[in-house]
Formats: structure tokens, C-alpha cells, sequence
């Protein structure tokens, strides 16, 4: 059964690049050669409207910066005892790309990576949630940062390429924050479960970085969309309704829902399995697009903006990712 852990989130911040990109900006970029995809294609297949793109040389370490310094002007940075990155992004393969983020914010704590595509963030949240609750660390920086419009293919080589690209046409940037602490209060994670299955590794994939693909350029996304998502919801529905039993938990008694969005289809999709009322649903999609680890966390921090989450409420964090994995997290907050 899964423990419960002391765990309190204490504040949110979040980055968002500056350069707002619409479909027809995209299309139009993609078309310079050829009419490949028709005006309002990506918002009919999608639902997104709009994304941002950090500067050509702003780096995935920047975008995590920029998110967590107004945490440090709010809080002493000398109390943090952890930095962890948690994102799909990274700026190089080695060092950790949290040892760069450590450096350009000055602090002088331990740091570590967690890599774990769209749900690194949900992620780190479970190895902090450990590393807090059983004492090693009292306060956990956690940052996203992801620049997914360095995986975006532009040109192709015939319709089956551009295809397999074509989900990439939703990706946006964006950093997040999210300052953790030790719970002396209400605030915890009551129950957090999640599940892999790795033979469906190669439905979404970005080959190149690695062992497998060492001398080949390999960096741009490629996805066999329409599977993946058939796969996901397919896991999804048996193993969120087995959650909700498990905790003793109804979907009445949740007060937020915050989901990875990697499209308003899928997005529906989730809150329809999980029951819970559409208001109580948080979108950026429309207006960020697919931010992979950063999704959540964004959406919360726009939440916490809007003065909507209130302590002692049930938070329900829903995350999807290739490889596959799916998660259940509930927060008392």
C-alpha cells in the first residue's frame, strides 16, 4: 500500500518565454516550401491556440532559473537543502543540468536530475515526498525546464515523416518552480501510486543523445501519436478508477484535477474517466501548448494566481508520459 508522507507545497513560481507563437506563424513556417499542412489544421487536431518559445539562446538551465527566482527573493536561499531538476530537457547529457541551474542561482546545496519524459515532475514529487518525510532533507527546490521547440522538425522528406512529427507541432517552453517542505500540519500526500509499462518505449521518442543513436542526428521528435494515446487511456482508465478504490477516495471529494495536456482530446479524455467536474479542471493547453514536466506545475502555479487553491483542499495530479508511465497523486494542500 502506498505511505503517507508529510510533504507540504509551499509556493509556486513559473517562466513563461516572452515570444507567443501562433498556429499561423507555425504553419506558415512549416509551409515555406510547400503547402503541407492546411490553415487551422494544429488547432482542429490539437485544440491549441497559441505557445511560447524561449530566445534561440536561451537555455533549458535559464528557463529553470528564471522560474525559481522569485521563490529565492520570497525565501532565504540558504534553507534549501536540495535542488532537484526534474524535466525531459536537459542542457547537455553530462554534468547534470542541475549542477548549471545550482551555479546560475547561486546556491550551494546538493542537486540531482530526474528524468522521466512528461512525468519527471510528478516524479521528483515522489522521491521528494520520500527524502522529506523520512528526514534527509527539510526543503526541496524543485524546477522544471523545458524548451521543446528544439525537437520541432520544419522541413520533411515525404508525408510518412511528417506524420510522425506532427505532435511536436504542440510543444511549447516554460519553467516552473515548486518550493517542498516538511509537513507540521494538514498538508501531505495521503496516497501516490504509479505505473510503467516499457514495451510501448518506441510510440513517442526523441533518439537521438544516447548510446543508440551515439553519431546520427537524431534530436527532432518523432511519435506515433494516435497509438500512444489509445495506449495511455487504455492503462488509464483501469488503473485511475482501481486508484480512487484503493485510497477510499470519490471523485466528488476532489477539489482540483491537474493533468499533463498533451492535447484537449486526451485532456478530455482523463476528466471523463476520472469523473470529476469539468470546472474543477485546470487547462493551459490552449494557451502553452504541450509543455511536457512543466504542464502541471504551471497549471498549479496559475492556479495559485487566480487565488483558487486554498489550504486543506484534495489536489488530484494526474500524470501521463511515453515510455509508458501514468501516475495518481493526491495532495492535501
Amino acid at each position: 500500500m502506498p505511505v503517507y508522507m508529510k510533504l507540504k507545497i509551499v509556493d509556486f513560481s513559473a517562466y513563461k518565454p516572452s515570444e507567443v507563437i501562433s498556429n499561423k506563424e507555425l504553419e506558415n513556417k512549416i509551409n515555406a516550401d510547400s503547402t503541407l499542412v492546411p490553415s487551422g489544421m494544429i488547432e482542429k487536431i490539437f485544440g491549441i491556440k497559441q505557445r511560447r518559445f524561449a530566445g534561440e539562446n536561451e537555455q533549458v538551465s535559464d528557463l529553470a532559473t528564471k522560474a525559481a527566482q522569485p521563490l529565492l527573493e520570497k525565501y532565504d536561499p540558504k534553507s534549501i537543502d536540495l535542488l532537484i531538476f526534474a524535466s525531459a530537457s536537459s542542457d547537455l547529457i553530462e554534468p547534470a543540468t542541475s549542477n548549471i541551474i545550482q551555479h546560475k542561482l547561486g546556491l550551494d546545496c546538493p542537486v540531482m536530475d530526474i528524468k522521466n519524459a512528461c512525468n519527471s515532475f510528478v516524479s521528483a514529487l515522489q522521491v521528494s515526498s520520500g527524502l522529506i518525510s523520512t528526514g534527509q532533507y527539510k526543503n526541496i527546490l524543485l524546477v522544471t525546464g523545458e524548451k521543446l521547440s528544439d525537437g520541432i522538425r520544419y522541413s520533411f522528406e515525404d508525408q510518412k515523416q511528417l506524420k510522425n512529427s506532427f505532435a511536436a507541432f504542440s510543444f511549447g517552453d516554460a519553467g516552473s518552480a515548486t518550493l517542498l517542505s516538511y509537513s507540521e500540519n494538514g498538508s501531505s500526500i495521503p496516497y501516490q501510486k504509479f505505473m510503467s509499462d516499457g514495451k510501448f518505449w518506441e510510440l513517442c521518442t526523441v533518439k537521438g543523445g544516447g548510446s543508440l543513436h551515439p553519431h546520427e542526428d537524431k534530436n527532432y521528435f518523432e511519435g506515433h501519436t494516435a497509438a500512444l494515446r489509445n495506449t495511455i487511456i487504455e492503462h488509464a482508465e483501469s488503473f485511475i478508477k482501481n486508484c480512487f478504490k484503493e485510497a477510499n477516495i470519490l471523485p466528488s471529494e476532489i477539489d482540483h484535477l491537474f493533468t499533463h495536456q498533451v492535447s484537449m482530446g486526451i485532456f478530455k479524455d482523463v476528466v471523463e474517466i476520472t469523473e470529476i467536474p469539468i470546472e474543477k479542471c485546470h487547462i493551459v493547453f490552449e494557451e502553452f501548448g504541450n509543455t511536457a514536466a512543466s504542464s502541471i506545475p504551471l497549471a498549479m502555479e496559475k492556479a495559485k494566481a487566480k487565488n483558487e487553491l486554498k489550504r486543506g483542499q484534495l489536489i488530484l495530479l494526474i500524470g501521463m508520459a511515453a515510455g509508458i508511465s501514468i501516475s495518481f497523486q493526491l495532495i492535501r494542500y
